[in-house]
């Protein structure tokens, strides 16, 4: 067994040890698609092994129905390539799987194949991104590049679609909410699931419930308990334990004693029958509250919210106040959020003056149930007291567009431009190793994209710049720009990293800032102003000189 096989085996098939960083097991060469491999063999048997290639790695439409996208994914592209290598019994497998008549020597050949001669550019992962400008470009040997195709895109497709749906979900609920990722019990299987964790954190969530990912990702960890925990107490009756100690002084105290005691002042308060209530889901929450004391945050609408969750949780609250802790929250995962938020915030506002308890009103609403970007727009214009979004199912699984649609295509070859045609002019690629940069209007916002020939000087800060509509003659512009940036760093060369790879954390930062270069319009949820993305006068004449040289004549009889 070689010393991968060995190192997958230890950790369980997902993420091991590979010297320089921790890399998911299941990220490997056989996570392809067959044609990738018997591509390669007919490249091989036509001695196409030193034909250098370059492929683009770009998207067609934003998703979302947005005008931007987060790209995300990259460092995990890098590991790819740090690791790429066919194993022994990866080998075994490809000879029993491919046709009959494979020559043994390309199996030779696939066994010492890495990734050493690869050259990749790339955006800095966390930058807004527009359709048909590569975010990656790969240059090397065709054959290893082609083989890189479909993990790269698998890499981050979901990757970018994730992070660009955090982060509309951040712009919707605004600076000041928080907003936690709920979502494992939903996603796509356990990949998925980390992903999701990893890259709503990336795109602007504060934390995620899944404690794997808080591991692996060093991500925030949240959570409370569910309506089982409630539901598995009927009374006080059951409740085995009481007692707790005092924060500062260390005597003991019943907390139940003190939250019956108040339960039955606060019922006044809030015009509420004590009878109404619930007992078990009392005796669950005392119970709860023992259990965590300093991190008291509890479900209330097992039952009722506003006549037995509201003033259960209270009571409770207000017995750990007297024993020298203070609860954290409430969630709720049903009904009418807008309304049931602002009765909560009520209650504990009328709590924190009738028992002169200041900090009541600084306790946090969780609201979860559901959640989308509509629904928070339509919070938002109720007036809700919503403090944190918990979020899942929409998050996760990106039910408005469960795909980014990136694509991976051969630009040039051995020095030659390639171009694919098609009727459908969206699909027609542009040929040639290009360059991108972002042009800056004077108030400091991205004005348009750019893409060149790598042979052509780039642009400059105060020169007049023709921009061109790629595929459209009469569209068209000069730009003077106040800033110009060059998109693309070489993230990968002679079979190393060559850049610091940012945190997650800096990461996700760089979301935040990058989504501020945008004007605001942009960046709005009905109807957002597309963001240009242009070629050069040079690269224009070039595309259409090699696409009337490619289509074929037709012709009329």
């Amino acid at each position: 067994m070689s010393e991968r096989e060995l190192q997958s085996c230890n950790s369980g098939g997902q993420f091991m040890d590979r010297g320089r960083m921790n890399q998911n097991g299941v990220v490997q060469p056989l996570l392809t698609d067959l044609y990738q491999i018997t591509m390669a063999y007919a490249y091989w048997k036509s001695g196409k092994t030193d034909d250098q290639s370059v492929f683009d790695l770009f998207f067609r439409t934003n998703p979302f129905h947005g005008e931007f996208t987060i790209f995300a994914g990259l460092e995990e592209c890098l590991k790819f390539l740090d690791s790429f290598h066919y194993s022994d019994s990866d080998i075994d497998y490809l000879r029993q799987t491919l046709p009959e008549g494979v020559e043994n020597e390309f199996f030779n050949y696939l066994a010492g194949l890495t990734a050493k001669d690869v050259t990749l550019y790339a955006i800095d992962e966390g930058t807004v991104a527009f359709p048909r400008v590569p975010i990656i470009k790969v240059e090397g040997p065709l054959i290893i590049v082609q083989l890189l195709e479909t993990t790269l895109l698998t890499l981050v497709n979901y990757a970018s679609l994730m992070a660009t749906n955090a982060a509309r979900y951040r712009m919707v609920a605004g600076k000041h909410v928080k907003l936690l990722e709920f979502g494992l019990r939903r996603a796509q299987g356990p990949d998925g699931g980390l992903s999701a964790s990893k890259y709503s954190y990336t795109g602007g969530f504060d934390g995620t419930s899944n404690v794997l990912a808080g591991k692996l990702f060093n991500i925030p960890v949240k959570g409370t308990h569910a309506h089982a925990y409630i539901t598995s107490f009927s009374g006080i009756g059951e409740l085995k334990t009481r007692l707790l100690r005092h924060k500062i002084t260390g005597i003991t105290g019943d907390l139940l004693d003190h939250a019956v005691r108040h339960r039955q002042a606060l019922a006044l308060v809030l015009d509420v029958s004590q009878e109404e209530s619930s007992e078990g889901e009392l005796a669950a929450m005392v119970s709860y509250a023992i259990a965590f004391p300093d991190g008291f945050m509890a479900l209330v609408d097992t039952y009722d919210v506003k006549r037995s969750g509201l003033l259960n949780f209270c009571a409770v609250a207000l017995a750990l106040n007297d024993l020298g802790y203070h609860a954290v929250g409430i969630r709720i995962d049903s009904g009418d959020l807008a309304y049931l938020s602002c009765l909560a915030r009520e209650t504990f506002e009328k709590v924190a003056d009738r028992f002169k308890v200041p900090w009541f009103n600084k306790l946090t609403i969780v609201a979860s149930n559901d959640i989308n970007e509509d629904t928070i727009l339509s919070l938002n214009e109720q007036g809700h007291k919503i403090d944190c979004f918990g979020i899942g199912t929409h998050l996760v699984t990106c039910q408005r567009q469960p795909a980014l649609g990136c694509v991976y295509k051969l630009v040039e070859i051995n020095g030659q431009p390639r171009i694919k045609l098609s009727q459908d002019v969206e699909k027609v690629t542009m040929p040639g190793h290009k360059n991108a940069f972002r042009l800056y209007s004077a108030d400091g916002h991205a004005l348009i994209d750019l893409l060149q020939k790598v042979t052509e000087p780039p642009p400059s800060v105060g020169q007049k710049v023709l921009c061109r509509h790629p595929f459209q003659e009469s569209k068209r512009a000069y730009v003077i720009p106040s800033h110009v940036e060059l998109l693309y760093k070489v993230y990968w060369k002679d079979g190393q990293i060559t850049q610091q790879l940012p945190t997650l954390e800096q990461v996700r930062e760089k979301v935040q800032i990058s989504l501020k270069t945008l004007r605001n319009d942009h960046k709005r949820t009905l109807n957002p102003t597309p963001y240009k993305v242009a070629v050069s006068d040079n690269l224009y004449n070039f595309i259409h000189d090699l696409w009337l040289q490619n289509a074929p004549i037709g012709e009329l009889s």
